[in-house]
């Protein structure tokens, strides 16, 4: 009883917000940003470490090689496809030696190459090229699934590709294998492109987006960095905006990985390529004994973690990596490290997400990443205790589903606020019932209070007191 009352008196201070309450609505907030949050007292926002369950891909098939890359995940309801270009030869970008290839699953954890042999079938026989002698879309195709409610189902799938010579070039696709252009000339020019350039349909904008390869300073000096542009239509698209960052310190992003995710679409996650040029690891010696390229071991890269919920600014609550380079010098080599674009979930519990992996190597491979479901990041406090109290909002539902887990020592207990601060009649910390477990769907409780619709449409907000617990998510409904 002492800790929770000393918990309790963390929270008790005044506290500043906007007059405009957030229209929560039902939809599910992560804590990837401080969109939600007013005030921390003994709590923090925690990035979480996903494991690497090893590869599950390797390279080695002589349309493949070690300079395959520009990868993209996607999950079509019980199927999934894993694109790639595939590239055996050094110094052959925006060539016809580039192809994209794709590999399926039924589980997201075991993959396999599907015989399609539409393209080069004569010299690489049972091959998985869906798309040949495109060059140079094929050096960056970068396909996604298109959720607009009004596409026609033969483009279900759609894609960019193309650098700045050819401009973006689009594509469409009935089932992911077999794909078309939408027109021959590009429908977008106004970048570099020399990267993956992403694309998705935004619901919460209302319209489709791409992030696409830019530098600052312009041209090929300063730092990789991000722009976007926006489209009805996917044909016609504005005039880009360069992206910002808040008053964090520019890094050369070399992807960006941008999409919406899953379980809270009006967040978009990136999870991106940092590239250090110039921080090298490897002897030329090393860099032999490795097979590594020559002209591929004088930089290294990680992943770190970026989020947007529209408009032209990133947020980086994180500039700390949010996957560090493995033990062993083949983790250490140029353009090593660079995540697939998405995260999928991969079973009831589990989200996963593919890293290329040992570049310019005989190595190179895939491996599938996993953390828990909404597990990028949290709110964490330890055994002494913390506090979240939230920004006033609105909300439509009369549950309140938490994604939690605590020690056995640890709980969770929660209390609602109106405007000034007050308990609602019922849901005062008093009345809570804590919170112990390990749940992805758990449920805020309190003793003589079941339901709360009665406080749907009405301006609240959350106390939330945690001790040795993890809060992942949270959502009315």
């Amino acid at each position: 009883m002492k800790t929770w009352i000393f918990i309790f008196l963390l929270a008790q201070s005044c506290f500043i917000y906007s007059d405009e309450p957030i229209n929560l609505g039902s939809n599910r907030e992560i804590f990837i940003d401080d969109f939600l949050i007013e005030s921390l007292k003994g709590a923090e926002i925690r990035l979480e470490k996903p494991r690497d369950e090893g590869i599950v891909h390797k390279f080695d098939k002589p349309w493949e090689g070690p300079f395959c890359g520009y990868s993209t995940v996607i999950k079509d309801i019980d199927k999934f496809y894993l694109y790639y270009r595939g590239l055996p030869k050094a110094g052959k970008d925006g060539s016809n030696d580039e192809t994209t290839c794709v590999i399926t699953s039924t589980n997201g954890t075991t993959w396999k190459r599907p015989q399609l042999n539409l393209f080069l079938k004569d010299k690489f026989p049972n091959n998985n090229i869906i798309l040949a002698n495109s060059a140079p879309v094929t050096h960056n195709f970068s396909p996604f699934l298109d959720t607009n409610k009004n596409t026609d189902k033969i483009h279900r799938f759609k894609s960019l590709g193309g650098t700045e010579k050819s401009g973006l070039i689009a594509y469409s696709s009935p089932d992911g294998i077999i794909w078309n252009k939408l027109r021959t000339s590009p429908v977008f020019t106004k970048g570099i492109f020399d990267s993956q350039n992403v694309s998705f349909w935004s619901e919460s904008e209302n319209c489709y987006i791409c992030y696409f390869r830019t530098w600052t300073g312009g041209g090929y000096s300063g730092f990789r960095t991000v722009s976007r542009t926006t489209s009805k239509d996917f044909i016609e698209w504005t005039d880009p905006v360069k992206m910002s960052f808040g008053d964090t310190p520019l890094e050369h992003l070399y992807t960006n990985q941008t999409h919406p995710y899953y379980r809270a679409p009006h967040i978009y996650l990136g999870i991106a390529a940092r590239f250090m040029p110039g921080r090298k690891v490897l002897t030329k010696k090393e860099a032999e004994i490795l097979g590594v390229n020559p002209t591929y071991f004088n930089d290294c890269s990680d992943m770190v973690i970026i989020s947007s919920r529209g408009g032209s600014t990133y947020q980086r609550t994180f500039m700390e990596s949010f996957v560090r380079p493995g033990i062993g010098l083949e983790n250490w080599v140029s353009r090593s490290n660079y995540p697939a674009l998405n995260i999928v979930q991969t079973s009831s519990r589990e989200m996963s997400f593919y890293v290329n992996q040992n570049y310019a190597q005989p190595t190179s491979s895939i491996n599938r990443y996993s953390m828990r479901i909404d597990g990028m990041s949290s709110i964490h406090a330890d055994f002494n205790g913390g506090a979240l109290l939230t920004k006033p909002f609105v909300f439509k539902g009369d549950e309140l589903e938490m994604n939690f887990s605590t020690s056995a020592a640890g709980g969770i207990k929660t209390a609602i606020l109106n405007d000034d601060n007050k308990a609602y009649d019922g849901f005062e910390m008093s009345e809570s019932i804590e919170a112990i477990g390990n749940y992805i769907s758990g449920k805020a409780r309190w003793k003589n209070k079941e339901n709360l619709s009665s406080l749907e449409g009405k301006v609240v907000k959350l106390k939330i007191l945690l001790k040795d617990a993890n809060l992942y998510s949270l959502r009315f409904h």
